[in-house]
């Protein structure tokens, strides 16, 4: 293995690759790219300014404009990534991995972030016996050090979407050594940890990058040059790599009396099926057969058309049979994005889905319909969005979480087991956190009620679920409706101590206390409210009558 794993520095002629910085002229040309860029992009998106001031956006290209001639070409692409992901949104973007005029170059290694950590998941041939390892370093960082510096060149609605794409910029020279990962692009040294041993692999480039569908993630999909973590598994191909490339397509589970619909792009197959016509005969099969659950399965779908979307929602909504609790499940990941976040949005919304898996690349109120900008000398391009979707307002969550985790792990990989899919089909209904904390709280037994709360929170299938605080806030009000302040404080405790950086969760249980007469409590609910939220009205003027009332005052 070591043989296999470790080759000698010294054991080739590899000088130092480190390319020069650019000619004068060539400064000169990149200088204008970047002013157009940063020009166009803010005549173009939406609204630019969204997440980065305007003062740190433009001292950033200040910044790299000053720097352009000390720069070799690749590190100034690396800094213009850069100042386009602070942006703040998945639309917004320079991708090495969808512009060939970036060309960038790759290792023979694919990698993964795994529930488990960074993992080779495939590699050439010649480095078979790297396939599976963990990596523990890459040049002179950790692992976790080479995610984090990564993540800056990427335009993200969220970290979900930082994870799919990092792992394909960490195999990719000139990315890792503008950002000060290694010395010598010709001469990368990855540490792996194969079975317990740590070794040092060694590689060169070994060509072009792999540059990624748009609206299907097909990264999956087995490469002739490459050995795969997959290969020599005992069980079948899982049905979620099984077609990658087929749009969308449904396979009967009969033995589950389930059938598992795919749906892997938000467009119609060219000279084929469309979305439509799929979806009436998804529904006829589903009236024709005694189909008892659904799992629709949404992990590689990086969107497409989102109109297109509407006759599949429908179809979904019409099938009664498994449109209920415990009928519907809807696989998600880090490529749930786009077009198929709205999907989820509306499934949320309108069914009884239950989401499996992990939390979505995309939100509900989200900047899209991205514009390309061509720089005029390199060619290059840039994607701004010009669009605002906005689905409720007030909704902040940054992902669309699972009610029920399922993560990949490496383990699960290797031996093509499929946990999400697993989840779903093994799912057993439960009583909800509010009914199990209702019962409780009938009972009069609170340190019951901390127990179960405490149980939920901590149970891993529950680890993506954001939705306990309005869980619990909404038992609470419904026992301050039923006329039981006293339980509706009780819960609404535990809610404020469960997330004590919650205004809305002070905020809740000093109207509780102060209905059940404890007026010195709520008056320091609402004092850490105010704390918390200094512009929340509503505890400003709880607090004010409170105080007014211990006073005496009128």
């Amino acid at each position: 293995m070591a043989a296999a794993l470790a080759i000698a520095a010294g054991s080739r002629a590899a000088p130092a690759s480190n390319p020069p910085p650019v000619t004068a002229d060539g400064a000169r040309e990149w200088r204008e790219d970047l002013r157009f860029m940063a020009s166009e992009m803010e005549k173009r998106h939406r609204n630019l300014f969204h997440t980065v001031s305007r003062e740190r956006f433009e001292a950033a290209v200040r910044s790299l404009d000053a720097r352009i001639p000390s720069l070799a070409r690749h590190r100034i692409l690396v800094e213009m990534a850069r100042i386009v992901a602070m942006v703040g949104d998945g639309h917004t973007n320079l991708a090495p991995t969808r512009d060939p005029r970036v060309g960038f170059r790759t290792y023979p290694l694919r990698l993964y972030l795994f529930a488990d950590g960074l993992a080779v998941r495939a590699a050439s041939r010649e480095h078979a016996d790297a396939v599976g390892a963990k990596v523990v370093r890459i040049g002179s960082s950790s692992a976790d050090q080479a995610y984090r510096a990564v993540r800056e060149l990427i335009g993200r609605d969220n970290e979900m979407d930082a994870r799919f794409f990092a792992p394909h910029l960490l195999v990719m020279p000139e990315i890792l050594h503008a950002l000060g990962l290694i010395d010598d692009m010709e001469d990368a040294a990855f540490t792996l940890d194969v079975g317990g041993t740590v070794r040092t692999l060694r590689l060169s480039p070994a060509g072009p990058a792999e540059l990624l569908a748009p609206e299907t993630d097909t990264t999956w999909m087995p490469r002739p040059e490459l050995v795969d973590a997959r290969d020599g598994a005992a069980r079948p191909t899982p049905l979620w790599l099984q077609a990658p490339q087929d749009r969308y397509r449904f396979v009967p589970l009969p033995e589950a009396k389930a059938v598992y619909v795919q749906y892997n792009q938000v467009g119609d197959k060219e000279g084929g099926e469309t979305i439509a016509a799929f979806a009436d005969r998804l529904l006829a099969f589903l009236d024709a057969n005694p189909i008892e659950r659904l799992v629709l399965d949404l992990r590689l779908n990086r969107g497409g058309n989102g109109e297109l979307n509407r006759p599949l929602l429908v179809a979904l909504i019409r099938a009664r049979r498994v449109d209920r609790p415990g009928g519907l499940f809807v696989l998600v990941g880090r490529s749930t994005w786009s077009a198929a976040q709205f999907l989820v949005n509306d499934l949320e919304k309108y069914t009884h889905a239950i989401f499996v898996g992990e939390p979505t690349g995309g939100k509900v109120n989200a900047f899209g319909d991205s514009s390309r900008i061509t720089l005029p000398h390199s060619g290059v391009t840039v994607r701004v969005s010009t669009l605002w979707w906005q689905g409720d307002e007030r909704d902040a969550r940054p992902w669309t979480a699972p009610q029920v985790a399922a993560d990949l792990a490496l383990a699960d990989y290797r031996a093509n087991v499929d946990p999400a899919l697993d989840a779903a089909l093994r799912y057993a209904p439960k009583a909800s956190l509010a009914d199990s904390l209702r019962e409780a709280a009938d009972a009069g037994d609170f340190a019951l009620a901390a127990r179960r709360y405490e149980k939920w929170r901590s149970d891993p299938v529950h680890r993506y679920a954001d939705d306990a605080e309005t869980q619990v806030n909404r038992l609470g009000y419904a026992l301050l409706a039923a006329k039981r302040p006293a339980a509706a404080a009780g819960i609404l405790r535990l809610n404020a101590e469960a997330f004590p950086e919650s205004a809305n969760a002070w905020d809740s249980l000093g109207e509780a206390q102060a209905a059940a007469g404890d007026r010195e409590a709520a008056i320091r609910s609402y004092e850490t409210a105010l704390r918390l939220e200094p512009g929340s009205a509503s505890a400003a003027d709880a607090l004010r009558r409170l105080r007014a009332a211990s006073s005496g005052s009128p």
